[in-house]
């Protein structure tokens, strides 16, 4: 498979073509720091929070019952279903 025509192509710049714009520094004092301490959450995201009533995204259990497995020798890995796992999230991000 020849893929020199993808290596030439027109729009790559060099370095010298660059140009980087100054940024200001960043704001320290004691003041500016207190601020970025809060966060005011919209409605929509105070809603979303209330609707998740406090379950955890990550099943602790299931994620200690994985960690004992590993240290005991006695996880098993099944390179055939994960691959078949990952061929259906890639076929379901295609639809």
């Amino acid at each position: 498979m020849n893929i020199s025509h993808l290596l030439k192509s027109p729009t790559t710049a060099t370095v010298a073509d660059t140009r980087l714009e100054s940024t200001p520094p960043a704001d320290t004092s004691p003041a500016a720091l207190s601020r970025k301490g809060s966060v005011d959450l919209s409605a929509a995201a105070r809603h979303l929070s209330s609707l998740q009533g406090g379950v955890a995204d990550i099943d602790e259990h299931g994620v200690e019952q994985i960690r004992a497995a590993i240290a005991a020798g006695k996880l098993k890995i099944d390179p055939t279903r994960i691959a078949d796992g990952i061929l259906a999230s890639a076929r379901e991000l295609l639809k």
